[in-house]
């Protein structure tokens, strides 16, 4: 993770270089639907009104894009249609949002007007990011702006192939916040940086484990993940989810901790249970203790206590995934006591992930996150330390 050194499309409207310039946004309004076609959850679409906005007041033609689902390349059907995001375009932004189609020829709009362009991932060649579509891409516009973090770590013509060949190519707000959020957390952390992984699986979350072995003061374990780490140190962990085989590679990222005097915390207390269910009776027992009929599904009080002094100390806090079945009301103490440790910690923290998310909304603390981030795959991409595509291309664009 390098400092990103990018255009950002704020610096452009403030300078007016935005004023009647045809301005191509690519955003993620890729918005969970029912069996309907309603919308059920608009967060994406409300956070992709400012950069929208911004454009507007700038005096813009404004082009604005999107995938939604997963469409087949070059078949139109009406479910892949971002009609529904159109809908609500238009009343969030108290104007008439038209949804054109068949739009990658050329498109009509004048400056202080915005059109929604319908679904990118419908262009053959969007996916494999084909030089024909990026340049018929770029043709359109004299400014790109890159607004959808949850595509960061693709390259398609719509988020790469644009930003290559558009005149100028820049990040939005959204996508310049997420970077400056990574940057904080990751190029110059306040330490001590302690990061919280944790999930069903430690093969889902490798690599991340290992890259963060590399720069983490504290590596906090929770979930099944946690279940395999116990398992390394020697611990009996009954018929708990584990991966038995990952055994050496958790090893080996408690020796890269261990030889740089970093810690990964191992439960001293854990939840447990004889079935995996919202009634199941619930049990705290020392770590030390857990019987072979026994499922770990939650990290015990002495554990998340501990856990949470720790994080109200820490200059930097990266969080992905509850520690433990937090669905269940007998198995969410230590994700609730972790949530609200990192809550009330003076800590920049950041955190992302599906389930992370559900947590920070059940616990109520969005308020005290310093970020969430929004782009699931691109989060986890970043904890994996790769530079994700979209952060190359335009910081590439800026230095020419």
């Amino acid at each position: 993770m390098v400092h990103m050194n990018v255009i950002r499309f704020s610096d452009l409207c403030a300078q007016g270089k935005a004023k009647g310039q045809r301005v191509f946004i690519r955003a993620d309004l890729n918005v969970p639907q029912n069996d309907a076609g309603q919308i059920t959850e608009d967060t994406r679409i409300r956070a992709s009104v400012p950069c929208i906005q911004m454009a507007l007041d700038a005096g813009a033609a404004v082009m604005v894009t999107s995938h939604l689902g997963r469409p087949i390349e070059g078949q139109f059907k009406p479910e892949d249609s971002l009609a529904p995001v159109a809908q609500r375009l238009s009343q969030l932004l108290g104007r008439d949002v038209p949804l054109l189609s068949n739009w990658v020829g050329g498109v009509q709009v004048a400056p202080g007007q915005v059109v929604l362009l319908e679904n990118c991932r419908i262009n053959p060649g969007e996916k494999k990011n084909k030089p024909e579509l990026a340049r018929q891409l770029a043709a359109l516009c004299d400014i790109f702006v890159h607004d959808a973090f949850g595509t960061a770590h693709r390259a398609e013509a719509s988020t790469f192939g644009i930003a290559e060949l558009a005149p100028i190519a820049c990040a939005g707000p959204l996508l310049a916040a997420e970077m400056d959020a990574i940057t904080k957390a990751f190029a110059h952390p306040q330490r001590p940086l302690v990061a919280i992984v944790a999930g069903s699986k430690v093969s889902t979350k490798l690599t991340i484990l290992k890259s963060l072995a590399d720069k983490v003061d504290q590596l906090i374990v929770g979930g099944g993940i946690a279940n395999t780490f116990m398992l390394a140190e020697g611990l009996n962990i009954g018929k708990s989810l584990a991966e038995p085989d990952l055994l050496a590679q958790a090893k080996e990222v408690l020796q890269i901790m261990k030889a740089r005097g970093a810690q990964v915390p191992i439960p001293t207390d854990v939840v447990t249970a004889k079935t995996f269910s919202a009634d199941a009776l619930a049990t705290v027992k020392k770590a030390t203790e857990v019987a072979d009929d026994d499922l770990i599904l939650d990290i015990g009080p002495e554990t998340a206590a501990a856990l949470a002094e720790q994080l109200k100390t820490a200059g930097t806090i990266v969080w992905n995934g509850p520690v433990g079945v937090f669905e269940f009301a007998a198995f969410e103490n230590g994700t609730r006591v972790i949530a609200n440790a990192i809550a009330q910690s003076k800590a920049f923290s950041i955190a992302g992930g599906g389930d992370t998310l559900a947590a920070i909304a059940k616990y109520g603390i969005e308020h005290q996150v310093g970020y969430i981030s929004t782009g699931g795959g691109a989060f986890l991409e970043v904890l994996e330390g790769k530079t994700l595509p979209a952060f190359e291309i335009l910081s590439r664009r800026a230095a020419q």
